[in-house]
């Protein structure tokens, strides 16, 4: 078992945190020395041919405990019926909170519906409207955003534990911002307006609608060689808590290339270290897991390399109905035998062995 107890001194952009947050961002930080924590995306939501069962999850399935982090998603908060946003609202704030009564972590990503077009979060040309310049102070949907962000604070400020206290969450926004697939792509904002962008969400939520157990995530996909490079969309330390990266290519989807996913993980790590942020391998993953040894032999040795400080690593979802798309296994996978080894390893927590990240 790990447990963490340390002083809670606020290194938090937000110095009105929780003391909840201040503890879990220090705990983060000091077992990032020696250990990973170990994520799935949407890990007790639904899995592979199941959903919505209780207390389940494919990785517990496996090796009898749940992710230490588990993913989710604010995707369904906007651009479907109110009905519905409302049903899904309930059933992700009880998910949070159950995690977080277990002792785990949750961190959420936004698949963001495009609010002034259809398309929904990827971009489709044609269809698609280059939402950033929109949303962002001055632009003509910038009241549509804050009633957005309303809605958002609204959940988080009512996100409660068993023990009646208020439950942080790491919050990851606009991730793979330098690619070209989601509408606050590179190519369909600029530098300034998708900074704006980054400062007005954080500023509204933290000052306007007072959320204080958020922990602010920056996660760009690969598409960086250089600290420059991985600094570019930066919005600056004053905004930012943690720095990550999500990393499919170089781990089999495209190539393995172990030794340049290490030194772009050494880029956010060290940065890290430097700033006082934490740090975290924010997606990875090889769909369907063919490679019956990939979680010691690609995965653990990546994460063991460059004195590398990173507070948790996650794979993406399970889906229930795909046959193929998955990146955990299940009772019978192929990599099962081998993800047993992962987990027994010393270097990474599961939810199991953790104890007082919140204290």
């Amino acid at each position: 078992m790990f447990s963490c107890s340390k002083t809670s001194t606020n290194h938090l952009i937000d110095k009105n945190a929780t003391a909840e947050t201040i503890n879990l961002f220090n705990n983060l930080k000091e077992t990032s020395k020696k250990h990973i924590l170990f994520g799935h995306q949407h890990a007790t939501e639904y899995g592979h041919g199941w959903k919505d069962d209780k207390n389940r999850s494919d990785v517990k399935s496996v090796v009898g405990s749940h992710p230490a982090v588990i993913g989710v998603d604010f995707i369904n908060f906007s651009g479907i019926s109110e009905r519905r946003t409302q049903q899904v609202m309930h059933e992700l704030k009880k998910n949070v909170e159950d995690t977080y009564n277990r002792g785990g972590i949750t961190t959420i990503a936004w698949h963001f519906n495009n609010p002034v077009s259809g398309g929904g979060f990827y971009w489709k040309d044609s269809i698609s409207k280059p939402a950033v310049k929109y949303i962002i102070p001055g632009g003509e949907a910038h009241h549509e955003y804050k009633n957005i962000l309303k809605r958002i604070g609204y959940w988080a400020n009512n996100l409660k534990g068993a023990d009646g206290k208020s439950v942080p969450v790491i919050f990851r926004p606009f991730h793979e911002f330098d690619g070209d697939w989601f509408w606050w792509g590179k190519p369909y904002c600029s530098k300034e307006e998708f900074i704006s962008l980054w400062q007005f969400t954080v500023s509204y939520l933290r000052d306007e609608l007072g959320v204080h157990n958020f922990i602010y995530a920056f996660s760009p996909d690969n598409r960086f060689t250089t600290e420059e490079e991985f600094l570019e969309r930066y919005p600056g330390d004053e905004w930012v808590d943690m720095v990550g990266m999500d990393n499919y290519a170089d781990l089999g989807r495209d190539r393995y290339d172990l030794e340049t996913a290490a030194k772009k993980l050494k880029i956010v790590s060290d940065y890290a270290k430097e700033k006082h942020k934490l740090a975290a391998f924010t997606e990875t993953g090889l769909e369907s897991i063919p490679n019956t040894t990939w979680w010691t032999d690609t995965l653990l040795k990546l994460l063991k390399e460059n004195d590398l400080e990173l507070s948790y690593v996650l794979v993406w979802r399970n889906d229930e109905n795909s046959p193929t798309h998955y990146y955990a296994p299940f009772p019978g996978q192929v990599s099962e035998e081998n993800f047993k080894a992962f987990y027994n390893d010393e270097f990474t927590l599961f939810e199991n062995d953790l104890k007082k990240m919140y204290d």
